[in-house]
């Protein structure tokens, strides 16, 4: 996967903006607020359809402005593929391949492989479970296009049954039938999602391990934790049993939409037991782990975006990426980081060819 080159118009703080890319790393640098990140992010909605950092898609659009478009060409399996994403005020944003606009855009996620690492993935650490979640319906869509389908599927159904639990409650009534034929939905859907996750957590624990342990030299004991309802029972029952607190509460609460991930340094949560730059150490392993897992699975190296990592981690866990990079384990590579002179010199020290865009 290679990005040749990327425009941008009225995206975020930028006006307008032309990057080529002839080189596997890619690095721009510069103040804080000049654009760096706004830059990699521009990259990451071209892949996902939406923003890393900012998921209200009009809030992309340049103060003062009334539309943004991101154009870019990439190559993949030997051919040139542009990708374009545009919206304008008031207007659905439009997602094109080569010319020509998606109906869904479920339909191109997985298209373009790509992993961010980035400060704002402590919100994995810090934030609920729908951010795990999130994390990792995300990986396992990027390849299966069936179960991104059948989680959209799940929502709609969690989203009609509470809207029915509202209904029973504002009006005072309950029609067991109807419900049921909601608990039957979510049950088989949700039967396959759990069965795809525990699956995909059971291939991603051995690899986010390996790095973990590539990272830190094997000085830290980790731990990730895939915890659902479905471990205790089938999920028709459990719909069954807690029909009373659903209709106390007017939403449904158990399933799949509960699921979450523990992520745990000597069997403690690293959110309350972890340090800064342990907590850094563990998502940059996870996200590793993501890049490693979609590029066996896919055969295709997703792109990497590293957004200012280099801060809160020591000497010694750098080296331990930048030996990483020199394996030829990952592709094209683009980094954004404050400091000139230290981007410089851990560039040189990848002996790869690189470009640095000063901002």
């Amino acid at each position: 996967m290679y990005l040749k080159n990327i425009s941008l118009f009225n995206y975020k703080n930028f006006s307008e903006a032309n990057f080529d890319f002839d080189t596997k790393i890619n690095c721009f640098v510069g103040k804080n607020g000049i654009g760096k990140t706004n830059v990699l992010d521009a990259i990451y909605h071209l892949s996902y359809g939406k923003s890393y950092f900012n998921p209200l898609a009009v809030q992309n659009i340049k103060h003062g402005e009334e539309f943004f478009v991101i154009d870019a060409t990439f190559e993949k399996n030997e051919r040139s593929e542009q990708i374009v994403c545009s919206l304008k005020k008031g207007q659905k944003k439009i997602l094109k391949r080569n010319g020509k606009s998606y109906d869904k855009f479920s339909d191109h996620i997985g298209f373009i492989p790509l992993v961010i690492i980035s400060p704002a993935d402590r919100d994995l650490i810090v934030e609920g479970s729908e951010t795990r979640r999130k994390f990792m319906d995300s990986v396992i869509s990027q390849l299966d296009a069936q179960y991104l389908q059948q989680l959209i599927q799940y929502q709609k159904v969690i989203n009609q049954r509470n809207a029915l639990l509202k209904y029973f409650a504002l009006n005072h009534v309950f029609e067991n039938d109807t419900l049921s034929i909601y608990n039957e939905q979510l049950d088989g859907l949700g039967k396959f999602i759990f069965e795809k996750r525990k699956e995909f957590i059971e291939q991603f624990i051995p690899i986010f391990n390996k790095h973990h342990q590539a990272i830190t030299g094997s000085q830290e004991s980790v731990r990730l934790v895939y915890e659902s309802h479905l471990f205790e029972k089938e999920l028709l029952l459990l719909l069954q049993e807690n029909i009373n607190k659903d209709r106390a509460l007017h939403y449904t609460s158990v399933g799949i939409h509960k699921d979450d991930l523990a992520f745990e340094i000597d069997h403690y949560p690293i959110k309350k037991f972890g340090s800064q730059g342990q907590q850094k150490t563990y998502l940059i392993a996870l996200k590793l782990a993501q890049f490693e897992f979609l590029k066996k699975q896919s055969g295709v190296k997703p792109i990497l975006l590293f957004d200012d990592i280099f801060d809160k981690l020591d000497e010694n866990r750098v080296s331990k990426i930048i030996e990483m990079v020199n394996s030829d384990t990952f592709g094209q590579l683009f980094i954004s980081d404050t400091h000139a002179d230290r981007t410089e010199e851990i560039l040189k020290s990848t002996h790869q060819s690189y470009k640095i865009f000063n901002l």
